[in-house]
């Protein structure tokens, strides 16, 4: 692999994480649920969220750093949006993950044996761990 194909992994990989860490918040969720009908004034998804002003703005930043939403002044208010390409590339990296579960023989028995041990066990989490015939690092 050659260095730049490396420092390309390696940026997206940060920036996979950014996004999925913005993703990873009830609050911040809450207000791309609501961003989804489209653009909200702050203070309307500080009213909705019962939120603090100094709380939501941290997450408002977060989301922004994550390049989940935009953000634009009008007088002394601002005015989110979603932006809907990041969340595609969400959706793609998902997908690409997807893909490879199904083209690696050591996930698909992991994933078949999740499958049995919840269907044995309704409710139960899937702890399956994969053969010895599948580990890598024995």
């Amino acid at each position: 692999m050659s260095a730049s194909t490396a420092r390309a992994r390696a940026s997206r990989a940060t920036t996979t994480a950014q996004l999925f860490h913005a993703l990873s918040d009830e609050t911040r969720l809450a207000v791309l649920d609501m961003l989804r009908e489209g653009e909200r004034c702050v203070c309307d998804l500080q009213g909705a969220l019962d939120a603090a002003q100094s709380r939501l703005s941290f997450h408002l930043k977060v989301l922004r750093d994550a390049g989940l939403v935009t953000d634009r002044k009008q007088g002394r208010w601002s005015y989110y949006a979603l932006k809907t390409e990041r969340v595609a590339e969400a959706e793609a990296y998902l997908t690409e993950l997807q893909e490879a579960r199904v083209s690696s023989p050591t996930l698909v028995s992991i994933s078949r044996a999740a499958s049995a041990s919840a269907t044995k066990r309704p409710g139960a989490r899937a702890t399956a761990r994969p053969s010895s015939d599948d580990a890598c690092c024995s």
